[in-house]
Formats: C-alpha cells, sequence, structure tokens
C-alpha cells in the first residue's frame, strides 16, 4: 500500500468515525429529551406525594430536571466543540493532502452561514434545555417557597416566645 492509498484510508476511517460521533451526539440529545418528558409526566402525575413533612415528589423532580437540563446544556456544548475540533484540526489537516477537500468546504460553508446569525440545531438543542431549565427552576421556587415561609414562621415564632419570656 502506497503512502497516498494509505492517508486516504486514515481519511476514511477518521470520516466515518466523526459520523459516528454525531449519530451518538442525536442518541444523547433523545435520552434528554426522553429524560425531560418523563420528568414533567413524573411531575403530573405525583404532585400530591409528600415526603418527610414537606418535600413533594414535584420539588424533587423539578431538582432533578433543573440538573438533567444543565447536564444536556453542556452535553451540547461539548459534543459542538469536539466535532469542531474533529473537521478543524483533524479532517482539514488531512485533506490539505488531497486535490478535493469536501470536508473543508463543508466547515468553511457552516462557518460563514454561522456568521450571518442563523440559529444552527445546537442552538436550538441549548435553547430547549434553557427553557427546560427555567422551567424547572421555577417549579423548585413555588415549591420551596411554601417550606421556606413555614420555616421562617417557626423562626419569628420561636424568637418572639423567648422575647416574651425575657
Amino acid at each position: 500500500m502506497d503512502r497516498d492509498e494509505l492517508i486516504f484510508n486514515e481519511y476514511k476511517l477518521y470520516s466515518e468515525q466523526k459520523e459516528n460521533f454525531i449519530d451518538r451526539n442525536f442518541k444523547t440529545n433523545r435520552f434528554y429529551m426522553i429524560a425531560i418528558f418523563v420528568l414533567v409526566v413524573s411531575m403530573l402525575y405525583t404532585g400530591n406525594i409528600v415526603f418527610l413533612n414537606t418535600i413533594s415528589a414535584t420539588l424533587v423532580f423539578a431538582a432533578l430536571g433543573v440538573s438533567i437540563s444543565a447536564l444536556w446544556w453542556m452535553n451540547v456544548d461539548t459534543y459542538n466543540t469536539l466535532i469542531k475540533i474533529k473537521y478543524a484540526n483533524v479532517i482539514e489537516k488531512i485533506e490539505q493532502k488531497f486535490p478535493v477537500k469536501p470536508f473543508t468546504d463543508e466547515y468553511q460553508g457552516i462557518n460563514e452561514y454561522r456568521n450571518n446569525k442563523v440559529f444552527m440545531f445546537s442552538d436550538i438543542q441549548k435553547l430547549i434545555a434553557s427553557i427546560s431549565a427555567l422551567f424547572f427552576f421555577a417549579v423548585c421556587v413555588s415549591e420551596l417557597s411554601p417550606i421556606v415561609m413555614n420555616i421562617f414562621n417557626k423562626v419569628l415564632t420561636t424568637a418572639l416566645k423567648i422575647k416574651s419570656g425575657i
């Protein structure tokens, strides 16, 4: 096998691995979307369940939802960074040895399109993750407010009892 054929085989293998990586990214996003959906449905069906006389199942699922949404956002960001590295630092360098550079041209086209401030798929994923995090955070706040007020009232009542006893 000559040098050019070896480079081409490495290029082909790396391109296939990059495509597999992108497929794994889509599967990961599907997992997060299903997890968010399951949490919302769980919150709807377990809203009346209360643990330890104060903590509701809704609060637990909402806190879990905030965490999962944050992880999803970070995951999207990480996959985007790694995909860019695979394009810019690896595939483009291999393509410098070829007369035709399809991935380099594609990446330049994406960058030109991106510079026009158009939403990309990853931006939409991050937006959905952010909206779900805000939703779950709002549910957490609404569930925590009565608990915090109850604790505040108990502290205030205890302080007043202590003050009147002195």
